[in-house]
């Protein structure tokens, strides 16, 4: 049998949402439990801050967490280090700040809020000045990607027919077409989060394990045994099976 490994979606700032995943995750798999963590662990929900140190504890204690980059994450990092509020996949222009994107809840999180009406400049010294550098230095970083027994797992997806070492981050956390309606089979079942659902869907030749943490939804986790995964709830294992 594989050695099982286990996944959780989106967080967007769902502490709570993270911690009952976490208790699914130990109750099937107990404390030493290998787990993946997909990406985008900021933003929308109301405590982003506690979820970056809940994952930054968690490693720092032995925990065999593995936790990847979301373009969330980068988005957050970007503000911090460089004031940078748009990043250029966004087609909208909508700041990372605006409220549909959650900067706004992320910098609460830290006791900072945005005013719309302050300027820019005087609202970044004062995010500077709260978040903690630890947490940046670890968010810059996440790495883009784990493999795993025939599995890769990935924020967003990847671009078919590229070699892994050849991938662009920009796709890693950000891309969805042509990914997401592609049929093809790739060199390994991927699983990624990043495309929010109501419930984490297999399509054959990928995972989507975003359930929509991000608005509200609860985070179900995933284990898997080889290519085989099952989802994980309070009643226990149910497998998950390509759509028809």
């Amino acid at each position: 049998m594989k050695q099982p490994i286990y996944a959780i979606g989106d967080i967007h700032g769902q502490l709570g949402f993270l911690d009952h995943a976490l208790r699914l995750v130990d109750a099937d798999g107990g404390p030493d439990a290998e787990i993946v963590f997909l990406g985008d662990l900021v933003d929308r929900g109301p405590d982003s801050r506690a979820v970056i140190q809940r994952l930054m504890d968690g490693q720092a204690a032995g925990r065999n967490w593995h936790v990847l980059k979301g373009n969330h994450d980068r988005m957050f990092a970007r503000f911090i280090r460089g004031g940078i509020v748009h990043d250029p996949r966004i087609l909208s222009k909508l700041s990372w700040l605006h409220s549909r994107l959650g900067g706004d809840t992320t910098l609460a999180s830290y006791g900072v809020k945005i005013d719309q009406d302050t300027p820019l400049s005087h609202s970044f010294r004062l995010v500077r000045d709260a978040v903690p550098s630890a947490h940046i230095e670890w968010l810059e970083n996440l790495p883009l990607t784990l493999t795993r027994d025939g599995l890769l797992f990935v924020h967003a997806g990847i671009v078919a027919g590229v070699p892994l070492e050849e991938q662009l981050e920009d796709d890693l956390i950000w891309i969805r077409e042509p990914f997401l309606s592609d049929p093809a089979p790739h060199p390994w079942l991927v699983v990624h989060g990043h495309t929010s659902l109501q419930y984490p869907t297999h399509f054959g030749n990928r995972i989507d394990l975003d359930g929509g943490a991000g608005y509200g939804r609860p985070i179900v986790p995933a284990v898997f045994e080889g290519t085989e995964c099952w989802l994980l709830t309070d009643q226990g294992r149910k497998k998950l099976e390509p759509d028809s």
